[in-house]
């Protein structure tokens, strides 16, 4: 049974940074590309960022380029995102999912219901 642990949360003022990571468990991580997703309070579910299977390629949405990163450690079956110079509007419930193709790297092809239960990011001063 695939299993998606998110954590890192937090509340941190504009400007700030966190590290979220996510605990991925009951499938052969280091095969899949892996994605970050959020959801922010009366929002449909927003695309992050991907990262391939072995970690070479990235992708960002255009509104977080140059201040997140994506990244992972296969040995760890664990996906991070660094999340830098937020800004109120990054203020969501951020959660990973696991890609559906195997071995094959296809942008933003997550499966939503693989996302575990998320974490929250609140951005305040």
């Amino acid at each position: 049974e695939v299993q998606l642990v998110e954590s890192g949360g937090g509340l941190v003022q504009p400007g700030g940074s966190l590290r979220l990571s996510c605990a991925a468990s009951g499938f052969f991580f280091s095969s899949y590309a892996m994605s970050w997703v959020r959801q922010a309070p009366g929002k449909g579910l927003e695309w992050v960022s991907d990262i391939d299977s072995g970690g070479g390629i990235t992708y960002y949405l255009d509104s977080v380029k140059g201040r997140f990163t994506i990244s992972r450690d296969n040995a760890k079956n664990t996906l991070y995102l660094q999340l830098n110079s937020l800004k109120t509007e990054d203020t969501a419930m951020y959660y990973c999912a696991k890609h559906r193709v195997q071995f094959t790297y296809y942008r933003r092809n997550y499966d939503p219901v693989s996302r575990g239960q998320g974490t929250q990011v609140t951005v305040s001063s």
